[in-house]
This record gives C-alpha cells, sequence and structure tokens, in this order.
C-alpha cells in the first residue's frame, strides 16, 4: 500500500519536473522570465494532486465517515492544565510515599536492633563480605568471610546475578573487615534482611535497599558481587555518598582556613590540601562555604569571592579544588586574623537570610597553634557558641595539640590529628558525627531525597540508569548513649526516574506536551532535554549532568519566572513563545507553551506540565463496549505503539512476559486483580481499534485494483 503510494506521488512529482524542466528550457533560450503566475498554477496543481494521491490510499475520507457513525458515542473535553498538574502531583506524591515507608520500617527496624543488642569486643561474626563472596582459595575452600552465596540473574535488576533473599556487606579497602566495631555492626544489622524482603514484597518495584554504617561498612539487598578495579581497590565509602551525607546532618555556612605559613611545606602542605578536598566531597547542594588560605596575610582561594559564601554544587566544588593547587607555604602564620575574618563572614553571611541561617562551622587545617584565642571566641561566639570549631593537626608532632582541642571543645566542635594521607578520609568523617548530634538528641526523623544521579551497575538497553535516592538517619535509642547524639548511620532506597515518568500518562499532553519535575535547587530531576549521557558511546556521562538548572533547558524564560516559581514551591501557570525542534533537530517550530506547575509534598521536588497550545489544549474520549473493541484489537494485523504503555507489566515477576495486548485482555476480563492499567487509555485504544476496522478492507480493496 505505502509502495503504491509512493509509486503515485513519484509519477505527479515527474510530471511536474518535466513540465518545469521543459518550461525553463523555453524560457532560458528565449531570455523570457517564469510568471508568477504560472508558477503558482503549477503549485496549485501539483498540491492538489498530492492530497488527492494521500486521501486516496490513506483512507482518511472514511475514517472521517466512520468517526461521524459514533459522533454520538464521542465527547470532546477541554484539558485544565492546572487540574491535570494537580493529579499528576498527586500520583507522584503517593508513589515517594510509598517508597518513604519502606525506608521508615527499614530505620524502626535497625534502631530496634541496635536497642538489643550488647557490644562485644570479641565477637567473632561470619558475615557475607561482598566483595568476597564465592571466592576459594588454592585448595578450593571458600575464603573467610567469603562463603557460597547464591546469585541468580534477576531481569527487575536488568539481569544482574542477585540474590533476593539476603543481603551483603561491602567494607571501604582502607578499613578492616574483622574490625570489633564493624563485626558488632554487622551482626545486629542482620536483622534488617526480614524488613528488605518484606518490602520488596510490599512493593515489587523497588530496586536497591541499604543500611550505610557511620562505621563505614555498608549492607546492601538483593545481595551482590562486587568487584575491585584494577588496582584491587573499592574506592566505594557509603559515608561519602550524598544521600548519607544529607541525611545525616542539616544544611551548614562553613568557612575551611588553611595554613600556608613555612612549617606546612612539603608531606604537611599535600596533606593539607587533600583534607580540604575530603572536607568538599561532604557539602551538597543545601550547604555553603569558602576557603581561606592564611599565613601573614589571608589570601581567598577564589579572589573573586572574598568575603561571602557560595553554594557547594559541584561546578563550584571542582573550582575551588583547581585552584587548591596553586597554594605555597610560606611566612608565618597569624590565625587570629584568619578567625576574625571567619566568624565576621559567618555573621555577615547568616544576615543575608541565605544559607542555612542556624548551622554554622569554622574548620581550621594547621600544623600548630601557638595560643587558645579564647578572646576571639568570647567576642563573636560565646556564650551561645552557634559556630562549632573543628581543627584538624597536621603531621606527628603533637607540641601544639592541647591548644587546638582546647579550641574545638569550648566551641562545640570536634579535634583529630592527621599523620598520612591514608588517615584524611576517616578523620574527616568524623565532624559529620559531632554536626548530627541535634538531629539525633531530638530523633528528627528527616525523609531527604537526592537530585538525579545515574547508577552504573543497572544499565540498560538505552544506557545507565538515571535515578534519585530516599533516605533517613538511624539512631542509637540505647539509654547511655541517647544524650550524647549517636549516628548510628543512614538507611535507603533507589527510586529510577522512569518509574516516576509512568505516574505520568503521555496521552493527556499532546504531541508537543511534556512533564517535568525540579529540585528545590532548580535542578533538574526528569525534563526532556536532559541529556545526562554523550551520544558517542552511549554509556559516558557529563560532567555536570546531576546539576544542570532548568534555566538551561527552558532558555527561552530569560527573567526566571517560572524557575523561581517552581523553586519556591508555588502553583500557579505561566506562557511563553518557545522553539521547538522535530525531525532530529533538522526543523523549527515556534509555539506558545502554556506552562502549569505545582509542588509534591513530603519531597523537595516541584512537578510542571507543558502544554502547547493548539496541539493538547483538548481531549477526545469514545466510548465502545469491551466486547467489540476486543473484537477489532485482536485482529492479526492490528499492533500496539511501543512507546504507550497500557498496562504496568514491571511490577509483579509473573507478568514481565506479557505483551501489552495480553495484559489488556487479562485486564478486562478480571482474571488478573494484580495488573495496574490505565483505563482512560485502554477505553481510547478500544474505540480507535473499533472505528478504524473497516480501514483494513479498503486498503485490501485498493490493492487488488492496482493488481
Amino acid at each position: 500500500m505505502v509502495l503504491n503510494l509512493l509509486r503515485a506521488f513519484w509519477g505527479v512529482f515527474f510530471i511536474f519536473w518535466t513540465a518545469f524542466n521543459t518550461a525553463l528550457v523555453d524560457v532560458v533560450g528565449s531570455e523570457q522570465q517564469i510568471p508568477l503566475s504560472v508558477v503558482k498554477l503549477w503549485a496549485s496543481a501539483f498540491g492538489g494532486e498530492i492530497k488527492s494521491i494521500a486521501a486516496k490510499y490513506s483512507g482518511s475520507q472514511l475514517l472521517q465517515k466512520k468517526y461521524k457513525e459514533y459522533e454520538k458515542d464521542v465527547s470532546i473535553e477541554e484539558i485544565d492544565g492546572l487540574q491535570l498538574v494537580k493529579k499528576l502531583a498527586k500520583s507522584m506524591e503517593e508513589m515517594f510515599h510509598k517508597k518513604s515507608e519502606a525506608v521508615r520500617r527499614l530505620v524502626e527496624a535497625a534502631e530496634d536492633a541496635h536497642l538489643k543488642h550488647e557490644f562485644d569486643a570479641d565477637l567473632q561474626y561470619e558475615y557475607f563480605n561482598a566483595v568476597l563472596i564465592n571466592e576459594r582459595n588454592e585448595e578450593g575452600n571458600f575464603l573467610e568471610l567469603g562463603k557460597e552465596f547464591i546469585l541468580v540473574p534477576n531481569d527487575h535488576f536488568n539481569n544482574l546475578p542477585v540474590n533476593i533473599s539476603l543481603s551483603d556487606v561491602q567494607v571501604p579497602t582502607n578499613m578492616y573487615n574483622k574490625d570489633p566495631a564493624i563485626v558488632n555492626g554487622v551482626f545486629w544489622s542482620e536483622s534488617l534482611n526480614k524488613v528488605f524482603v518484606d518490602n520488596f514484597d510490599r512493593d515489587p518495584s523497588l530496586i536497591w535497599q541499604y543500611f550505610g554504617s557511620a562505621k563505614g561498612f555498608f549492607r546492601q539487598y538483593p545481595g551482590i558481587k562486587w568487584e575491585p578495579d584494577e588496582n584491587g581497590v573499592i574506592a566505594f565509602d557509603c559515608r561519602n555518598r550524598k544521600w548519607y551525607i544529607q541525611a545525616a546532618t542539616s544544611p551548614k555556612d562553613v568557612v575551611i582556613l588553611v595554613d600556608v605559613s613555612g612549617s606546612m611545606k612539603g608531606l604537611r602542605l599535600t596533606i593539607a590540601k587533600q583534607t580540604v578536598s575530603s572536607i568538599l566531597d561532604t557539602l551538597g547542594d543545601d550547604d555553603f562555604f569558602n576557603i581561606i588560605a592564611y599565613n601573614e596575610e589571608l589570601h581567598y582561594v577564589e579572589p573573586c569571592l572574598n568575603g561571602t559564601l557560595v553554594q557547594a554544587d559541584r561546578a563550584n566544588k571542582e573550582h575551588f579544588r583547581e585552584h587548591l593547587n596553586k597554594l605555597f607555604a610560606k611566612g608565618i602564620g597569624m590565625l587570629d586574623i584568619a578567625l576574625n575574618e571567619a566568624f565576621n563572614i559567618l555573621s555577615d553571611f547568616n544576615h543575608t537570610g541565605q544559607g542555612s541561617i542556624c548551622s554554622q562551622a569554622i574548620m581550621l587545617i594547621t600544623d600548630g597553634a601557638v595560643d587558645t584565642y579564647d578572646t576571639i571566641f568570647a567576642k563573636y561566639n560565646w556564650p551561645d557558641r552557634k559556630v562549632r570549631m573543628f581543627t584538624y593537626l597536621i603531621g606527628r608532632e603533637a607540641a601544639f595539640a592541647d591548644n587546638l582541642k582546647w579550641m574545638a571543645c569550648a566551641n562545640k566542635g570536634f579535634f583529630t590529628q592527621i599523620s598520612t594521607l591514608a588517615d584524611v578520609q576517616e578523620n574527616v568523617m568524623e565532624y559529620l558525627h559531632v554536626l548530627s548530634r541535634p538531629k539525633v538528641i531530638d530523633q528528627e526523623h528527616d525523609v531527604v531525597w537526592t537530585e538525579a544521579y545515574i547508577d552504573s551497575t543497572l544499565a540498560d538497553d538505552q544506557g545507565l540508569v538515571l535515578m534519585t535516592t530516599v533516605a533517613m538517619p538511624v539512631f542509637s535509642k540505647q539509654n547511655e548513649t541517647r544524650s550524647k547524639g549517636i549516628l548510628l548511620g543512614v538507611v535507603g532506597t533507589d527510586v529510577p526516574v522512569k518509574e516516576l515518568l509512568k505516574a505520568i500518562p503521555k496521552y493527556k499532553l499532546g504531541i508537543h506536551g511534556y512533564a517535568f519535575a525540579i529540585t528545590n535547587n532548580g535542578y533538574i530531576l526528569t525534563h526532556p532535554e536532559l541529556r545526562p549521557l554523550y551520544e558517542e558511546g552511549k554509556k559516558r556521562r557529563k560532567p555536570n549532568y546531576s546539576s544542570v538548572d532548568l534555566s538551561e533547558v527552558e532558555w527561552e524564560d530569560r527573567d526566571d519566572v517560572l524557575r523561581n516559581a517552581m523553586v519556591n514551591r508555588k502553583t500557579g501557570k505561566f506562557s511563553m513563545e518557545v522553539k521547538k525542534t522535530v525531525d532530529k533537530g533538522k526543523r523549527v517550530l515556534v509555539m506558545t507553551n502554556d506552562y502549569y506547575y505545582t509542588d509534591i509534598r513530603g519531597t523537595p521536588f516541584s512537578l510542571g506540565v507543558a502544554l502547547s497550545r493548539g496541539h493538547g489544549k483538548y481531549f477526545f474520549r469514545g466510548n465502545v463496549t469491551i466486547e467489540e473493541g476486543l473484537h477489532d484489537l485482536e485482529h492479526p494485523d492490528v499492533s500496539l505503539a511501543d512507546e504507550w504503555s497500557y498496562c504496568n507489566t514491571d511490577l509483579y515477576p509473573e507478568h514481565h512476559q506479557m505483551t501489552q495486548l495480553e495484559a489488556i485482555k487479562l485486564y478486562l476480563t478480571g482474571k488478573e486483580p494484580l495488573l495496574q492499567c490505565d483505563k482512560e487509555l485502554i477505553q481510547e485504544v478500544l474505540f480507535d481499534a473499533v472505528v478504524s476496522a473497516p480501514i483494513e478492507a479498503y486498503w485490501t480493496s485498493l490493492a487488488l485494483n492496482k493488481s
């Protein structure tokens, strides 16, 4: 049929082209111009012929006639954008709440298990180490902590070999597998296995669930084999992950002071730079910071940003890291000047209303202090002690340790000594536990959500998978530690962004319409223009893919009206003219988009819907009986569009191999009550199947007549 249509088209085009060239030769020969009226006549004839051929071979007139026959069963509804976005936000809110409840059950189980556990320094416990499982020695025996762990490919986890009955434990390479603190933690957290499995039974759409311990180990469900890199190292430390840091601490304002006096030359300065870099790793998008190097004078690491703090997003942190390499040691360290500057910056920034408002800290990295500087602390920080002081003594000498300890303890902070590069990460982590104390003492189990990031473990046919994480802190409830505010760790679960998109029916948005979501920092969680991977290779991620601002893709909104309204979690409407590329960027359409937006309660996200005027303002709703619809839908020449999801076949394993048509039939006949389907969309496809049924016979008759 398509072949016949093409033949007819090219036949008309050949006649037109022949006539045009013949006329052109005549005109060129006689040096006359083609009259405009003649060209218009040709164009009109050419267009009319194409329209006639298209109408004949497409069967459009037959379809119009059939739709006319069903006119009494059809209703046209105008789409209310605000009601639509509110309804979609509610659906996403329910989905997010379901994930949050799974995490909450893990928190309760972890805190109860720890409450019943008594620390035993001599505890011997053989657990499943994620690196060592199924590993054997030369004699063929399983390694210690590496006993047999059954792994089976699972299509829910993109056919990765996993164990859906048990979790296993990853311990960072720089930590001892059988350290008493780790063994005890692994022992009591074993009780999470039951909750992991129960959560997965309740919500089969869940993927990774985990507990990141404050001691450094990482319990992951389902259990999976971890492979070291080419150097035999696994650098992963759960305490460095954003979900852990966000859940463990509140947003904070931080000034980092780095001693660059002459005594810091060589290895000490190298350790100091690495310490600063590790501190930056622990800061997230809700934090603000600056770095000041000092000797006899103050040297802002970024001179353009002196006297203020900047957001700790990825771009800013990387920028400051580059400038750290320019530091060199000389002169005498005048710490009093640096402390005065740090307190003034924090005070001034606090008054602007930006930043965290309440949680502020000074990080001091030095090889010694000749004084306690109590007059400065009395002037700026006492008696309220609103700014915490964290001191890092670089080097093996302990001559000035007492002064630095006093400064930290007198200002509700923490002191630690870093002698080698290997000590840096573990010692930097200690400050997080101090900052978490107020949350722990007040038992604030705040739910946190991260921005979108790529999980390289779950690569699928389309490339790496975009995720967001929901996490909550776990606190000690033991009476002897409760007043001290002991953070046990953080539990979390990952949510694929494509899972969120299932709550958004594309057919309600029109051909050029789309939905998108952003974080409270304006970063994109999902948007059709978010492209986290480079085209070439498909698996190479762009450096700042997780911090793409809405203003970068909705660039026509030059005054950030839409962005600011969504960041401030408002509900409303905004319109603007946009340019949209079609045909893989070959053509550009100019159209007007109406944007509707609202917040998703219980999360830091806001949802937006863009509807293009003239392409999604009205909804066509037809109505036929199930028997009529199924009869025509089951015709062998009928197939369903791949990009439409009529039923969710991903939730339960028994549905994974179903086609959409099979799922629709089971849903409509009531044989699969667990199937979750879009009733409105199914009704529409049944109606279209009935109306378009005669078209196959029409095309067949055309083909027979041609032959």
